[in-house]
């Protein structure tokens, strides 16, 4: 049986809406597969509803195409510093990192860096996913750094795990975040019954989420702010500022249908990571910094 992991993108999706994605047939047909015990999830038969998790093997029929080749080019990437161990890029909104599924047609960052580096295949610890020790959402625009090596790779993955790496946001939120600057430590956690992640509190069961934020403007219905994050996960500023009723701007996943908005013309995230900060593997500091794209300029000349 062919087999698909699910990715951090793609979870959260019914299980025969997203077979829709990767077999040859109707998803009437592959709802007949499902009741008939054709398709399992981690080995256990599902159910048509099933909500796929990040990490969930997908086992399925013989009746899909060979993965799709995809029709665009490889992205021409914004390479804003690389030395022999690494580089770092301003990867704009729209984009993704990595393939979302195995049947992806849209070109990634990946794809970029394997046109330029092709040595990078052989680095990281997921071949799917080469050089690549952080990330930023499809619709996040900003600063990455991106492993040319193994031995880079395990430099940068032990600094973020020992959180001295530096990353500054720059967030348009609705609504007038109530403090002129503050952090949040709600703990994250994917929330089977949505199939996004979540923000917890108390006793409940998450990881350690801490996101600080300073305002920087004040507007009739939104507050413009810079935004750090101490640890990194998925979706953490998304999660945490909805978890405060401060959805962001543009956030068509983490929203608040009540909130008073005024309309604006972006099919993208208000958020951009601006500043990035790391240590080479000789111990010397380097700190990267990327202004905000123009459309988003565009949005805040038009809020004033």
């Amino acid at each position: 049986m062919p087999t698909t992991v699910i990715t951090a993108e793609a979870a959260g999706q019914r299980l025969d809406r997203f077979l829709v994605s990767q077999m040859e047939t109707s998803r009437a047909q592959i709802q007949k597969l499902i009741k008939a015990g054709e398709v399992k999830v981690n080995d256990q038969p599902a159910l048509t509803k099933t909500l796929l998790e990040e990490g969930d093997q997908i086992f399925f029929p013989e009746i899909e195409l060979a993965a799709p080749e995809k029709t665009d080019p490889p992205p021409i990437l914004d390479i804003v510093y690389q030395d022999d161990d690494l580089l770092v890029i301003n990867k704009p909104a729209g984009l993704l990192v990595h393939d979302a599924t195995e049947r992806e047609t849209r070109p990634t960052v990946v794809d970029g860096l394997l046109e330029v580096f092709p040595s990078i295949a052989e680095v990281g610890d997921n071949p799917t996913r080469p050089g690549i020790v952080h990330r930023l959402d499809k619709d996040v625009s900003g600063l990455m750094v991106i492993a040319k090596t193994q031995e880079a790779f395990d430099h940068l993955k032990k600094q973020f795990q020992d959180r001295t790496v530096k990353k500054e946001y720059l967030a348009l939120v609705y609504g007038e975040l109530p403090k002129p600057d503050d952090t949040i430590s709600l703990k994250i956690a994917r929330s089977k019954a949505r199939g996004r992640m979540v923000a917890r509190t108390g006793d409940q069961e998450g990881k350690e989420a801490v996101t600080e934020y300073t305002v920087v403007q004040r507007h009739a219905f939104t507050t413009y702010a810079r935004v750090r994050i101490l640890t990194g996960r998925t979706h953490q500023i998304r999660v945490h500022m909805m978890a405060i009723g401060h959805p962001l701007v543009g956030d068509k996943l983490y929203k608040i249908k009540t909130l008073k908005k005024k309309p604006m013309d972006l099919d993208r995230i208000f958020l951009h990571a601006t500043r990035l900060e790391i240590k080479l593997l000789d111990g010397t500091p380097m700190k990267f910094e990327s202004p905000l794209p123009t459309e988003l300029q565009a949005i805040l000349r038009s809020l004033k």
